[in-house]
């Protein structure tokens, strides 16, 4: 499993790294740290859906 981060989508809410720390983190100013394509570590699956759903500008992306 891929996430896919739209970075010009981020408006730096939070919601991704604030509901799955283990999946997203933040750079120095509040948008996700992430960038482009991103493998999930294997039994984070359920976290970087949760994450991705959370996201309200849909700037992250679950690729099966």
């Amino acid at each position: 499993m891929k996430i896919v981060v739209e970075n010009a989508k981020c408006q730096g809410h939070g919601r991704c790294y604030t509901e799955a720390p283990a999946v997203y983190s933040s750079d120095e100013i509040g948008y996700i740290a992430q960038e482009g394509s991103n493998e999930v570590a294997p039994g984070h699956e359920p976290q970087a859906r949760i994450g991705a759903g959370a996201c309200p500008e849909a700037a992250i992306r679950v690729v099966e």
